[in-house]
């Protein structure tokens, strides 16, 4: 029992002080010049699917969850939002070529097609962001009818 107790005490103050390890939660400003609901003046029903299904990890309009300021998942859910933006972020759509744009919206179909996206895992904490059949089928159809009219 004393092992125990000593194991437990060990633990706690080692999760303690691994909350002084923060990450950078601040989010770059928005030019909405560049912000893909804005250049494409993407219909309300879309721009409001978008937003609660994929800004979260693909924009520089990230809202951290309370959850998001506990470590160690505070790491997690920032390599999420880092990688997220790496692959695709809407903020700064006006600013990738034509080729990126092309690419992007043939992945963001197929992701949600395969039900990839928006991750599973994020989907149990985000209602908004399990989207149902119809509505992933509205999406689909509108980066479709961008990718068919080349107007990325």
């Amino acid at each position: 029992m004393k092992t125990f107790k000593k194991i437990l005490f060990w633990c706690l103050i080692g999760f303690a002080l691994i909350q002084f390890i923060t990450t950078d939660k601040v989010n770059e400003p928005v030019d909405h010049k560049a912000n893909f609901i804005e250049v494409k003046k993407t219909p309300q029903k879309i721009a409001t699917l978008i937003k609660g299904a994929c800004y979260d990890c693909h924009s520089n309009e990230t809202v951290y969850p309370k959850y998001a300021y506990v470590a160690p998942i505070s790491w997690s859910v920032k390599s999420h939002v880092n990688e997220g933006r790496e692959h695709l972020n809407f903020s700064v759509w006006g600013t990738y070529n034509e080729y990126l744009k092309k690419s992007m919206l043939e992945k963001s179909i197929q992701t949600i097609q395969n039900k990839t996206m928006p991750m599973p895992g994020y989907i149990v904490y985000h209602d908004k962001a399990n989207l149902s059949d119809a509505e992933r089928a509205l999406l689909i159809k509108y980066f479709d009818e961008m990718l068919t009219s080349k107007q990325y």
